[in-house]
């Protein structure tokens, strides 16, 4: 499928591994100028390298920490004139809900929640004068259903759902999109580390905590960055633009919801 987008410009946020990375391909092979983001700068310039390499896109890099005033500054004036918007940031750590204080809650908000709010304020205004925008944030499917252990994100992307029930409505008129994408489990370092949480806990092995985790969800395996990724070109693509203000689960049914 042409997804029309070809020749736009995109803002994909931690996009040197993992989901964003599968994000930035993906536009990238639909003809998308890329603008990569992450903290890291060598793992950002090697990222960005491939997709350069492999898709003949022009790729712009900003190693930022998108969490922090000074870094979402930093990228706002790179991507100032952007179509398409990816907000996406690493998970708060797990943990119980009597471990955290309020400086995890505040840390959760600012990469979870408030950052995507600054990029879509500072951002979507542009794109709602030339009359076409597409915003996508990367959420969790633990807004749908929460994970006691993942409070911290729980909290945090549950306000940016709602921040974004309200806003995408306000911004549709003027031909700008924007919907949330919430990911299960997939093979990602996230993934890694949140199985490593189990091998210490119960003494396994990294392998049987995976195939334990894969056995609860119906598609029976981890999702993978690409189908993830292409999920996300279809939303920032030409025929999404009578999708809005939507929650779309990327879990394999591990979710357990009729609507």
């Amino acid at each position: 499928m042409d997804l029309g987008i070809k020749g736009k410009s995109a803002l994909v946020c931690a996009s040197s591994k993992g989901l964003g990375l599968g994000c930035a391909e993906n536009l990238a092979a639909a003809g998308v100028n890329l603008i990569m983001n992450a903290r890291g700068s060598d793992a950002l310039e090697a990222a960005a390298k491939r997709v350069r390499d492999e898709y003949g896109v022009i790729v712009t890099t900003v190693a930022a920490d998108v969490a922090s005033e000074q870094g979402q500054a930093e990228v706002i004036a790179a991507a100032k004139d952007v179509d398409i918007l990816v907000n996406n940031a690493g998970g708060p750590p797990p943990g119980m809900w009597h471990e955290w204080d309020r400086d995890d809650f505040i840390k959760a908000l600012d990469a979870n929640m408030l950052a995507p709010i600054a990029l879509i304020k500072a951002l979507v205004p542009g794109m709602m004068d030339r009359g076409w925008g597409r915003v996508v944030n990367i959420t969790s499917q633990s807004v749908r259903a929460p994970i006691g252990v993942l409070g911290l994100s729980n909290s945090a992307r549950t306000g940016l759902t709602g921040y974004v029930a309200g806003t995408s409505r306000q911004v549709a008129g003027k031909g700008v999109t924007i919907n949330n994408l919430l990911p299960g489990i997939h093979a990602t370092d996230r993934a890694d580390g949140l199985d490593g949480g189990v091998v210490k806990a119960k003494g396994i092995t990294l392998e049987q905590a995976r195939a334990e985790r894969a056995a609860t969800i119906p598609a029976g395996r981890y999702g993978t960055r690409a189908e993830f990724g292409a999920a996300c070109a279809f939303l920032c693509s030409q025929h999404a633009g009578f999708i809005v203000g939507q929650n779309i689960l990327l879990d394999g049914g591990a979710t357990n919801l009729t609507m």
